[in-house]
């Protein structure tokens, strides 16, 4: 019988798991980002090729995040020396500035909380997590990457702005929705309204698929 490894795991639209810990800018915790957005990323280990390519990545894009009220933090299970000499090293190597704080977590509390730890990929490293928090705590969204492959940071930003755009808007975006493009209007709930979204002005194929510019 193969036995299985019980994995805490935080819920979408539900309060993020708190924190306090050390980081390469000092102290955080999850209500230092109280009002604004925070993308919250693991990675597997410091001084790793593909580890370098993503925070690097970030780091080029950290402006445009926080134009969207975004801030970002890193985390790993190694110590805050290593995170240190390894940002040093990239600003040396890459000419690269790491410009957010980076959370050593040696303890393993913060990854273990939300599900970072991945028993079928690994006992020992976090694997690539993202989670997206808004200026209310609440979790909101969460990517998993496997070890071998980068995120894509676009797709990062992308998503950040479809997600205040329907929150701003009471709206849905499509598939690969980008800033400008129409968005979903919620479907009636009612048969009347079934009945009656046709004459509403909205861009309508059927009842239960409307779009609309914004």
């Amino acid at each position: 019988m193969t036995e299985t490894t019980s994995i805490s795991m935080p819920r979408l639209n539900e309060p993020a798991p708190d924190f306090r810990a050390p980081t390469t800018h000092g102290e955080k915790s999850l209500e230092d980002y109280r009002g604004k957005w925070l993308i919250l990323f693991s990675h597997p280990a410091d001084f790793t090729p593909v580890c370098t390519t993503e925070f690097m990545a970030f780091a080029k894009r950290q402006k445009d995040f926080a134009a969207l009220n975004v801030e970002l933090l890193g985390l790993s299970i190694d110590s805050k020396f290593a995170h240190i000499a390894w940002v040093r090293n990239i600003k040396e190597k890459f000419g690269v500035d790491i410009g957010f704080p980076v959370i050593a977590d040696l303890s393993m509390e913060v990854a273990k909380t939300y599900g970072m730890i991945q028993p079928g990929a690994s006992d020992t490293s976090a694997v690539r997590a993202t989670f997206f928090i808004d200026p209310n705590g609440i979790l909101r969204a969460m990517v998993y990457y496997p070890m071998t492959n980068g995120r894509s940071i676009d797709e990062f930003l992308r998503l950040v702005r479809a997600m205040q755009t329907s929150d701003a808007n009471q709206c849905a975006t499509p598939e690969n929705w980008q800033p400008g493009e129409a968005v979903i209007v919620p479907p009636p709930a009612t048969t009347e309204g079934a009945e009656t979204r046709g004459s509403e002005g909205y861009e309508t194929v059927d009842w239960y698929f409307s779009k609309k510019t914004l």
